[in-house]
């Protein structure tokens, strides 16, 4: 009898190490209430953040080319290549910023502190864009082809200011991102599934908001009104987002730092490489910490800074890092973890396959802020006589169909495919990431297209197309970002542990940087290969003049590396297996509650309980 009111009383200990994980503090460290802190209320100031830090930095970005190559000079192919540098290193410092907020400032701090590196990386671009003096000498990079107007690029401390600006806008908004999104959706729990794909659509939708504004009045500002008074905007809106964060700093769940993340995801290598002679044993609950082994989980139940997950086979070498081998003995936490410990480095390895996949499609992303930009420079962007359509504005065109398809999606597709897949988000995050990634080809397909179209009739009628024929390429990959970028912001999230939400969302952003930086090497690659095989030695996109170019053929590249990335992206999403703690299909209760009403009637471990005992 004493065995089973053990075991009884070890699974309600387990129960509720759940509840323990998931402790959050005020802004003085206290205890959060529930009709005090967290929820949409709070998450709205975090939004608030969102969607003007967003205006700030696409208004910048999106028209950034039109900047380094009219203002600072430089040729077309290096203009690209500085713009998707500067984005790529925006989203691979998310990782920076994730790593910091999780380790130690927390995700709060973290966004204060950079928000303002961010604002005074806008403040200095404005600057250099008012005074003359920091600028090279004004002349015409579209007609000075041959060097006649003596276009000198920018050089030396005009140069230096140029990028200076450019990365404390990029250090800034990199430590941002990852954690407005982990900041706003810690302010619900993970097993409040619903309200969390729900907000992650909020968030997209103040990202699409913010994203309009930028692409339509910012745009037209710098294009009309001088870049200078456009980044004095940016620098504005940055400010205002700031001021939103602040506001809410009375109802906000917080998430305490845990110390390094690294430490605990050495230790399982380390200790797996050190034991990597031993055998894995065919009981799984014999392993260290195990789920299974329920005389070990009472101990860890009661760990605020853990939450126990299931033992999976997946990377069975990585076990031997949960061996005991001194019977009676502590050993050093570098040569024996827990399972948990462990399960959470195979999560990581495992989720690294779908961030790559991802890494093509953010490579789409670059050309429409870089070469379609230009394409739009070069054709008839008049509506009337007197009113013209800045080429980056067009990027605001999928925005303006996405503020009312990602309510939609909420309102009407999420219901209706739940009625069919019983799952609250209507479609899994892997579902929808998959669903982004074969649209995004056509985006491509439409880009070729056109630009065929377009050159066709400039070179052979000296026809001028109207801008609109570029149209589709945007609204085409505008709906597959809000599958794609939705999904896998939500997937990271869901599949991260206490501790590492802000760096696991980071890894969504670190697909960004990948992405522009591929971006980059393609236009170099490119350019090299073709320009040998070319018999009038001119590459693919080594003019500056886009009818001497062949951007179409570019884009039929990226069509069919879009189209094989997709078909890469279907094996790696079905070899994926969620751990059973953290399945979307499961909530964590159920998940660990059918596990130890498994555990309690099997007279093995039962038998393990007394051993233990004794």
């Amino acid at each position: 009898m004493d065995s089973v009111e053990k075991t009884r009383e070890l699974k309600r200990d387990s129960m509720l190490s759940l509840d323990v994980y998931e402790t959050a503090v005020d802004w003085r460290g206290r205890p959060c209430k529930a009709n005090k802190h967290g929820g949409m209320t709070a998450a709205v100031f975090v939004l608030g953040l969102q969607a003007f830090e967003m205006t700030a930095i696409a208004a910048v970005g999106n028209n950034l080319i039109t900047y380094v190559f009219n203002e600072m000079h430089f040729p077309l192919s290096k203009s690209a290549n500085i713009v998707t540098n500067f984005i790529g290193t925006v989203f691979l410092l998310s990782l920076f910023g994730g790593f910091l907020s999780d380790s130690y400032l927390g995700s709060f701090w973290t966004m204060l502190i950079f928000g303002f590196v961010e604002l005074s990386g806008f403040i200095l671009l404005s600057v250099q864009a008012h005074l003359p003096q920091l600028r090279p000498s004004p002349c015409n990079m579209l007609t000075d082809t041959g060097g006649t107007q003596n276009c000198q690029e920018a050089k030396g401390y005009k140069a230096l200011i140029l990028y200076l600006a450019l990365y404390l806008v990029a250090l800034g908004s990199g430590c941002l991102k990852p954690n407005i999104i982990s900041h706003g959706a810690d302010q619900f729990k993970k097993q409040e599934s619903k309200k969390l794909s729900t907000y992650f659509n909020v968030a997209y939708f103040a990202f699409c908001m913010g994203q309009l504004i930028a692409l339509t009045l910012l745009v037209w500002v710098q294009t009309h009104s001088g870049m200078d008074i456009g980044f004095g905007l940016s620098a504005a809106a940055m400010a205002v987002g700031l001021i939103s964060l602040i506001f809410g700093i009375f109802v906000y769940r917080n998430k305490s730092p845990r110390g390094s993340i690294f430490t605990p995801i050495a230790q399982v290598f380390v200790a797996a490489i050190t034991k990597r002679k031993q055998i894995c044993p065919s009981n799984t609950y014999i392993l260290h910490g195990s789920q299974n082994n329920i005389a070990t989980n009472r101990v860890l139940a009661t760990s605020p800074n853990n939450r126990n997950l299931l033992h999976t086979e997946k990377f069975r070498f990585l076990d031997k890092a949960s061996i005991k081998v001194q019977d009676g003995a502590n050993e050093s936490p570098w040569k024996l973890c827990t399972v948990t410990q462990v399960e959470q480095v195979k999560i990581i390895m495992s989720v690294v396959p779908i961030f790559a996949c991802t890494i093509i499609f953010n490579t789409i992303l670059a050309q429409l802020q870089t070469f379609s930009v230009q394409q739009g420079s070069a054709m008839n962007n008049k509506i009337t006589n007197r009113f013209q359509i800045p080429p980056a504005s067009l990027q605001a065109i999928p925005y303006i169909l996405l503020i009312f398809v990602v309510p939609l999606y909420e309102i009407v597709f999420v219901p209706v495919a739940s009625k069919f897949t019983k799952k609250d988000s209507g479609i899994s995050p892997l579902q929808r990431v998959g669903v982004g990634l074969f649209v995004a080809t056509f985006s491509m397909v439409a880009a070729a297209l056109i630009e065929k179209k377009r050159r066709t009739a400039a070179l052979n009628s000296n026809q001028i197309l109207s801008i609109f024929w570029i149209a589709p390429q945007f609204l085409i990959f505008g709906l597959s970002e809000m599958f794609t970028a939705v999904g896998l912001i939500e997937f990271f999230y869901t599949q991260s542990l206490e501790g590492m939400q802000s760096f696991l969302t980071a890894m969504t952003y670190c697909s960004y940087s990948f992405g522009f930086y591929l971006s980059s090497l393609l236009v170099s690659l490119v350019n090299k290969i073709t320009s040998r095989t070319s018999s009038s030695a001119h590459g693919w996109l080594s003019d500056n003049d886009l009818n001497k170019d062949r951007l179409d053929l570019f884009y039929w590249l990226l069509a069919a590396l879009s189209l094989v990335n997709f078909f890469n992206y279907l094996f790696w999403s079905r070899w994926y297996s969620y751990n059973p703690s953290l399945s979307p299909t499961t909530t964590p209760h159920e998940s660990q509650g059918e596990d130890l009403e498994n555990q309690s009637l099997n007279n093995n471990i039962s038998k393990h309980i007394l051993r233990a005992d004794n």
